[in-house]
């Protein structure tokens, strides 16, 4: 592994470790307080790890369960969302779709129809992200904005969290970053795999090389291309990783009252002799928000 990649890898981990530091600072000492006092609402939460007792028990209903256990589990255990809201009408839906892409899939494959069989599996993998979507949007609280429910929305479709979250203001924000690191690996993938290419012919000994640039040329934009494309994955990972974090972060500072009346209050003030060494006159300021 390359010190580049290295150094990728280490950003995107720092990140990964920032959101979770970051969600344990807000929760645990600046939104402390209680939004609900029954113990089912306590549910709705992303703090406890995925339980299978719990998911099972919620598939039972026999427990609520949060929104995070019920799509971690059916990303599994296909269905599960649906069994958990009681909506048994869609299960043959999303047995169909996928199970449905995948045999064609395998089919195509095995016909050499490779073409075909690669859009198959992919709309089985829509058919499973929409059997996702579908459990989070009809997942029942009373509660608004839910973090589980903002952050799952983030994961699934960058920019829905925000959108959940009344902030769509914050969409071509993250979407720029997103799609435009998109564009930029594409255009460096390209020019990476151009002087690639150039660079092997050119060092191959067995075929004479009369190509339009050296050898030494090649090499050198083979590897600042090779550079630039790894940069755009980093900033695809970060947009979506910042806006993953967004979400969860505001859906939990909705609810905290932020008032414009700030006031500044000055008086005059008589300093006692605890403050000084004899009393004297001073100016007391107020600030009240």
């Amino acid at each position: 592994m390359t010190k580049r990649c290295l150094c990728i890898l280490a950003l995107l981990l720092s990140a990964l470790a920032f959101s979770g530091v970051a969600h344990a600072q807000f929760k645990s000492e600046a939104f402390n307080q209680q939004y609900n006092a029954d113990d089912a609402s306590s549910k709705d939460s992303t703090d406890v790890l995925f339980s299978f007792k719990d998911y099972f028990g919620g598939l039972a209903h026999k427990n609520e369960i949060k929104v995070g256990t019920m799509a971690a589990g059916s990303a599994l255990f296909l269905g599960g969302c649906q069994i958990y809201n009681r909506d048994y009408w869609k299960l043959p839906l999303v047995y169909a779709g996928i199970g449905g892409g995948i045999g064609a899939g395998l089919y195509f494959n095995r016909q050499d129809r490779k073409d075909v069989a690669k859009w198959c599996f992919i709309g089985a993998g829509a058919a499973w992200w929409a059997s996702l979507m579908d459990g989070v949007v009809s997942y029942d609280t009373d509660r608004y904005p839910l973090p589980g429910k903002a952050t799952l929305y983030a994961i699934l479709l960058p920019g829905l969290g925000q959108v959940y979250n009344g902030e769509a203001w914050k969409v071509p924000v993250y979407w720029g970053v997103i799609f435009g690191g998109v564009h930029f690996f594409m255009l460096n993938r390209t020019n990476y795999i151009r002087f690639r290419d150039i660079y092997r012919e050119a060092t191959d000994t067995e075929t004479a090389y009369t190509g339009p640039i050296s050898k030494e040329t090649a090499l050198y934009y083979r590897n600042v291309y090779r550079e630039y494309r790894d940069y755009s994955i980093l900033a695809i990972a970060a947009g979506y990783l910042l806006q993953i974090i967004d979400a969860n972060v505001f859906s939990y500072m909705h609810d905290f009252d932020v008032s414009d009346d700030i006031t500044l209050n000055v008086s005059p003030t008589v300093l006692s002799p605890v403050y000084a060494q004899r009393p004297a006159m001073g100016v007391r300021l107020g600030l009240s928000f």
